[in-house]
């Protein structure tokens, strides 16, 4: 079965190591933790039969107007079940009072988004591949 919390009391870093396949540089499970810990909101799915973190889901907001869901993991073995799919209903659950919820993807996951409501919109972004594993 699968739990999810927004809980990391339990959560040590080394659970975290198996995300962000295909990134080339990409965060250490130290980093990754303390990404989740400043978070303003955030939801892990955790299968319990291992205890093993299985997916996550973050949002940085300013906590009166916007928010902004920067990360949605699963890690590949436990891709395709739903799991992804229960992480964005209950982020946006947390985020349902307010009024700008944004999400910056690649196209390739668009209509994924759009299953929940999400508009495919434009976007200006500014991507410093070099600092792709975190501010040091």
């Amino acid at each position: 079965m699968i739990i999810y919390t927004d809980d990391l009391v339990e959560i040590k870093p080394i659970e975290l190591s198996e995300f962000f396949n295909g990134w080339k540089n990409n965060p250490t499970p130290e980093k990754l933790f303390t990404i989740l810990k400043n978070s303003s909101y955030k939801v892990l799915a955790i299968d319990d039969e291992s205890d093993k973190v299985i997916g996550f889901i973050n949002a940085i907001s300013d906590k009166a107007l916007s928010a902004y869901i920067p990360l949605l993991e699963v890690i590949p073995e436990y891709q395709g079940k739903g799991i992804g799919s229960e992480l964005v209903k209950r982020m946006l659950k947390k985020l349902e009072d307010y009024y700008m919820i944004d999400v910056v993807c690649d196209e390739s996951v668009q209509k994924f988004y759009e299953k929940f409501g999400l508009k495919k919109h434009s976007a200006m972004i500014l991507r410093n591949y070099d600092k792709q594993s975190g501010k040091d």
